[in-house]
């Protein structure tokens, strides 16, 4: 019996492992993308906001674990951790029923309790799925498990009643557990249901199984080797629906705003040099980081490209296409159209959450422009984060100070790129406007990368020979 419990808790271990690899090797952008549309503040409100509306601890729960997710094998820890819990629960439950009978009995028995959290797994691969779904899900499996320790009789069905009246405000009726607050998330209340009725089932198929009297012999561990690679088989076949389920081509779309967001153009240039992108947000970042380098416009054939559109993409209303031309805006030095972006892209998040990335973004430009007491609202909410207070403590500092902000390699850079005068933007970026920019200051070599770009891929010859022609003159 001791080889047979080893053997399933090997089988537990292998599932958090795949979990864990999962999600730290093929979905680690899923997870940074779940970061950054959201803004855990350790603050009263924010909390009470939170958890005076029903589901909120579940809610609370999973914002505070998804913060972490800003560092993907964090994340992907966190979320095996949390499929294990669930597993070994619904192996409780089952075992409060019969005795342990699921825990030690037949391994078909044991494989039934990987169901919800297999489950639950399909819920996570859908990027607006929201980690509070499967907080809500161990909470309910709890309180039922905390009831069941309480002696049959009148004492447990009061503690019932009690439990389900809180358990209703802690993780029932949340409305964000997905992104999308019109959306029934399948996959998460089928995990929920599975949480609570396998218990029962496994129960009754343990029941009928000892009714049939069958010899001890049949409990040998000869007897568990047939389920159990029955049930191995099954996690394989479960693996391989869930690889091909998952949004690779999403993930590979993240990975590069990812990348944008976080400045890392050599690595993204390694990124397109290995596989060049066939995506607008791809091509956009591939060509800015082709810029930051001084290579745009000559190379710009030798990579993908989508028109003047895969250049400075006209800006959509949505929360994630917008952020990597507000990045280039940024970088070029268009400080006010970037803000502009960036404020209408966190506006448009679909649950109506704020996001630490675009709080940052919002002080920084607000900085560069002189809008030190706007820029102050956004530093004092970063501070109240984990994970953003130390940069926002550093940055505070700056407010005001005009000589440190002119000395600053990045915001003294881009307040000098700034525009001089006023003029009509709409969303779709000008060869006028890129002329602005650079002969506004010749230091702006960005700016002329990308104005040398839209000659180019819009074939204007005569512009283009025009910008020969003035660089000569210098």
């Amino acid at each position: 019996m001791k080889r047979v419990t080893i053997l399933h808790s090997a089988f537990t271990i292998l599932f958090g492992v795949a979990v864990l690899l999962f999600f730290g090797l093929a979905y680690p952008h899923h997870l940074h993308y779940q970061e950054q549309y959201q803004l855990f503040l350790f603050d009263s409100t924010y909390v009470w906001d939170i958890v005076r509306l029903p589901g909120g601890v579940a809610d609370l729960l999973g914002r505070f674990c998804t913060q972490f997710f800003l560092f993907a094998w964090v994340g992907a820890f966190i979320i095996a951790l949390l499929l294990s819990a669930i597993q070994l629960l619904t192996l409780r439950l089952a075992s409060a029923f019969t005795s342990k009978a699921a825990e030690s009995g037949g391994g078909w028995l044991y494989g039934l309790s990987f169901v919800p959290s297999f489950l639950l797994w399909f819920f996570l691969l859908d990027e607006h799925a929201l980690l509070g779904g499967v907080w809500a899900v161990l909470l309910t499996q709890l309180a039922l498990w905390g009831c069941l320790q309480i002696p049959k009789g009148w004492k447990r069905y009061s503690a019932m009643i009690v439990v389900i009246a809180i358990l209703y405000w802690m993780a029932l009726g949340g409305s964000h557990y997905y992104r999308y607050p019109t959306v029934v998330p399948t996959w998460l209340y089928a995990a929920w249901l599975s949480a609570l009725i396998l218990p029962v089932m496994m129960w009754l198929l343990v029941k009928a199984k000892k009714s049939e009297k069958k010899s001890a012999s049949e409990y040998s561990l000869t007897s568990h080797l047939s389920p159990l690679t029955s049930y191995a088989l099954v996690f394989v076949v479960m693996g391989i629906l869930i690889w091909k389920n998952a949004n690779f081509k999403a993930e590979k779309v993240m990975q590069y705003d990812f990348m944008a967001c976080h400045q890392q153009w050599n690595r993204i240039l390694e990124t397109v040099n290995a596989e060049k992108p066939n995506n607008q947000i791809g091509v956009t970042v591939q060509n800015l980081a082709l810029a930051m380098h001084g290579m745009l416009a000559d190379h710009l054939f030798d990579y993908n490209q989508n028109g003047i559109l895969g250049l400075l993409p006209d800006v959509q209303s949505d929360a994630t296409s917008p952020m990597p031309t507000a990045e280039a805006f940024y970088q070029l030095g268009m400080t006010y159209v970037a803000q502009r972006t960036v404020y209408e892209a966190q506006e448009a998040i679909l649950d109506f959450q704020k996001s630490g990335r675009c709080y940052k973004r919002l002080a920084q430009t607000n900085l560069i422009n002189g809008s030190y007491e706007v820029a102050r609202k956004y530093l004092t909410a970063l501070q109240k984060t984990l994970f953003y207070r130390d940069w926002a403590n550093h940055t505070i500092q700056l407010l005001g100070d005009e000589k440190a902000i002119a000395a600053h390699p990045e915001y003294g850079r881009l307040r000098q790129f700034a525009y001089n005068e006023d003029f009509y933007f709409s969303d779709h970026v000008t060869p006028e406007i890129l002329e602005s920019l650079f002969f506004a200051n010749k230091d702006n070599r960005l700016a002329l990368e990308y104005l040398r770009a839209y000659y180019m891929l819009t074939n204007d010859r005569d512009g283009y020979a025009r910008l020969l022609l003035h660089l000569k003159e210098q």
